[in-house]
This record gives C-alpha cells, sequence and structure tokens, in this order.
C-alpha cells in the first residue's frame, strides 16, 4: 500500500496535501477510510468527474476503504468552486432524480460488493436535513472565522467578480466540513480527496476535525483536467461529454478520447486508466515516436470506454468506428448506425423516389453534396472513388432502390477515404 501515493504521483494526481509525510506514514500502517463529494446538480456525471472516482478505485484496489458522498443537502446549495456566477437551486425532487441517476455511474467504477472492502454510497443530506439552522449555527458556525472564510481562493474570486457571492453559497464551506466531520466520528474517516478548486473546502474540514475532535485528518487534491489552451475539459462544440451513454453515447465518449489531442494523449493514459507503468511506458515511446500511429490513443480510448460503459460497449463503438474508414456493415445494429449518422451531414430524400427501378446513384450524390453536378459525379464514379453502404460503385447506371435501404431508412454514401454523407428516406 505504500507504492500507491508514488503511483498516484507519478500519474500526475497529486495538486495538494495537508501533510504529505503524516499521510504517508498513516497509509503505511493499514486500510485507511477516505471519501469524495459528488454534487448531483445534473443526472448525469461528465467525464471531468472521472478523476475522483478513478482515483476512489485506485485507492480501493490498494486494500483501502473508500466512499462516494452524494451530495443531497450540498447540491441544493451549490458549491462556488470554479463558478463565476451562482448555480439555479434544484428543488428536493431533482435532486432525488439526479441522485438516483449518479449511483448507477458510480457503481460501475467503485466496488460495492468487494470482499473485506466494499464501497460505501452516502447521501449528506440524510445526517445534514436533521439539524435546526441554530445547532448549526452553534455547533459548526462557532469554530469559523470570517478572516478565514474571505481568504479561500474559490469565495474571494467571486467577491471581486461583477456578481458577487450570495450568503447561500459563502455557507458552502461550513456544509461540506461539516460533512468531512461527520464521515470522520461514523466512518473513522481520515482523508477527503477532490480537484484541487475544492482545496479551500477540503481544508476548511480538516481544520474543522482537528478542533472539534483533535484529531488527524488529511485532505488531497487531483490537478483539474485542462486542455492545451487551458480550456475546460470535457466540453465539446455540441456540448458537455457525459458518462451516462443516454447523453452521449459510448462511441461518442470513445471518438472523444480516440481524438486527444497529441500534446495530451500521454497525461490522460496516465490519470484515465488502471494501465501501470510497464504497459504505459511503452505506449508513450511509441507516441513520441510516430504520434501518427495514434497507438496510445486508441489505448486510452479503449480503456476508458470499457471502464464507463463495459467491454460490450466498447466492441459496439469500435464497430460504428470501423464504419467511418470503410469497414463492412455486416452485423451493424441500428444504434451503432445512428452513432455514426449522427457524426457525418445527414440529408432527407423521398423514399418514393426509391420505388420500382430505383434513382439514378448519379442523382443521390449530387443530392446528398458529396459532388454539386452529375458530371463531376460520373467521374467520381469511373475513377473507383464512390461507395454505397461502404461497397464501391464503379457503374454510373447504377438505380438505388428501396432494398438499398439499412434498417428500411438509411443510405450511406461516401467519396474517397474521409468524405461521408447520409440519406435518411421519409
Amino acid at each position: 500500500m505504500s507504492d500507491l501515493l508514488a503511483d498516484l504521483e507519478w500519474r500526475g494526481l497529486l495538486a495538494d496535501c495537508t501533510d504529505m509525510a503524516a499521510l504517508r506514514e498513516r497509509v503505511a500502517e493499514g486500510p485507511l477510510t477516505l471519501y469524495c463529494g459528488f454534487d448531483p446538480t445534473g443526472d448525469s456525471l461528465h467525464v471531468g468527474h472521472l478523476m475522483g472516482q478513478l482515483t476512489l478505485r485506485r485507492f480501493q484496489l490498494a486494500g483501502h476503504h473508500v466512499i462516494a458522498l452524494a451530495g443531497g443537502a450540498t447540491g441544493m446549495i451549490g458549491d462556488p468552486s470554479g463558478r463565476s456566477a451562482e448555480r439555479n437551486l434544484l428543488t428536493r425532487d431533482q435532486l432525488n432524480h439526479n441522485i438516483a441517476c449518479i449511483k448507477g455511474q458510480l457503481s460501475r467504477l467503485l466496488d460495492f460488493g468487494a470482499p473485506g472492502n466494499p464501497a460505501r454510497l452516502v447521501d449528506n443530506a440524510d445526517w445534514t436535513a436533521p439539524i435546526s439552522y441554530l445547532d448549526f449555527l452553534r455547533d459548526v458556525g462557532k469554530h469559523f472565522t470570517l478572516n478565514l472564510m474571505l481568504a479561500k481562493d474559490s469565495v474571494r474570486s467571486r467577491m471581486e467578480g461583477d456578481g458577487g457571492i450570495s450568503y447561500t453559497e459563502f455557507s458552502y464551506q461550513l456544509l461540506q466540513a461539516h460533512d468531512f466531520y461527520h464521515l470522520r466520528q461514523a466512518f473513522h474517516c481520515e482523508l477527503q480527496i477532490g480537484g484541487s478548486d475544492q482545496w479551500g473546502n477540503i481544508t476548511a474540514g480538516t481544520d474543522f476535525i482537528r478542533r472539534k475532535l483533535g484529531v488527524p485528518a488529511w485532505g488531497w487534491t487531483f490537478p483539474l483536467i485542462t486542455k492545451s489552451d487551458g480550456s475546460k475539459f470535457g466540453k465539446t462544440a455540441s456540448g458537455a461529454v457525459w458518462l451516462d451513454a443516454a447523453k452521449t453515447s459510448p462511441y461518442r465518449l470513445y471518438q472523444f478520447f480516440v481524438n486527444t489531442e497529441d500534446a495530451k494523449v500521454c497525461e490522460y493514459l496516465r490519470k484515465f486508466t488502471f494501465l501501470d507503468r510497464a504497459a504505459i511506458e511503452p505506449l508513450e515511446a511509441a507516441h513520441a515516436a510516430n504520434p501518427g500511429a495514434r497507438e496510445a490513443h486508441k489505448a486510452l480510448a479503449r480503456e476508458v470506454t470499457t471502464l464507463v460503459h463495459g467491454p460490450d460497449a466498447l466492441a459496439a463503438a469500435l464497430k460504428a468506428s470501423e464504419i467511418l474508414f470503410g469497414g463492412p456493415l455486416d452485423g451493424v445494429t441500428e444504434d451503432i448506425f445512428n452513432d455514426v449518422a449522427g457524426e457525418v451531414p445527414t440529408k432527407d430524400l423521398e423514399q418514393a423516389k426509391l420505388a420500382g427501378t430505383g434513382a439514378p446513384i448519379i442523382d443521390l450524390i449530387v443530392h446528398s453534396g458529396l459532388e454539386n453536378s452529375k458530371g463531376a459525379a460520373r467521374k467520381a464514379l469511373e475513377a473507383g472513388g464512390i461507395y454505397l453502404n461502404n461497397v464501391r460503385v464503379t457503374d454510373h447506371t447504377r438505380a438505388v432502390t428501396v432494398a438499398d435501404l439499412l434498417f428500411g431508412k438509411y443510405l450511406l454514401l461516401r467519396k474517397g477515404k474521409k468524405s461521408y454523407a447520409v440519406l435518411a428516406a421519409r
């Protein structure tokens, strides 16, 4: 277990630690209990949340006891950390729905049935809701000075902004500190982990435990994941990359990671996978020698997709990826094809045009936008550069009929290696 902290550092998963030397000694003594919180502000976590889940799992695999905290109470308040404006407040019904969804996502990475050290899932609303406001002020609030609270980066940055910070959000760090205090008493939890933007909230908890109980507690933060330009990780042109397959399909999750920028792929291999040094370092060397081969990118995408959605979902994602590289459509399901269709230009086509003897393929090439004239379409066909449903077509007189439709509704056209179009029969 003593090697765990060294492995976390090698992976770049240490931003700050309240007392590293003391924590090393404590870990060397035997298993400890730690937690990471996830506020249910939506009905799905996104890839940015993977750091907390994966780090908990690394501790669990090393024999430690891990707690995932669903913030049913803190989620009603909203954490100001890393925010320039206040979140919309959620109702209890919304939070309960979100927590139920998130629990399923957490269970994919954490082992709640592990013999000896099963993961535990708790909701801070269970111990926070019964406390009266006066009791909270008396038992918690009196241990915090405004000087220290105002000095926290998350608070100071908001106070310096145009919108300021509400008393509601200002109180967030007290609630999180009380969570750590409760878990220290109820489960002997000694360590809280989180992103580097949580440092102020975490140290509020370690200080509160020391004052209130006179026992040690530690905080560990991992760096926030960013792109090379410093922008937020996990965002695409179409929005966030979610862990819920209904929001972001396994294929799109795979594509997100396989398209990782070259400058970040080795970093992500260390942080987002359970591959060990013996597996990662050769991939890093191969990437340095020939980044165009994308060995590291593919390994990263395979590992993350399997972790989040399982091996069957990875197989489906790989099948979908093959389609865009000219792979055969045999065995492709409609769900897989829909993933592909969402990645390429799609146009409607009147199905009646395919009835009887069908429609000339030249007309469909122009309609799809792959060529802008029938003459150009004919030349592309005769040159062998046109594919229908990933099968090369060279006969410019070829007619396309209803029998060519995939799943009774789609045609997949391709020009050359990379130009695709889908025609959806209506």
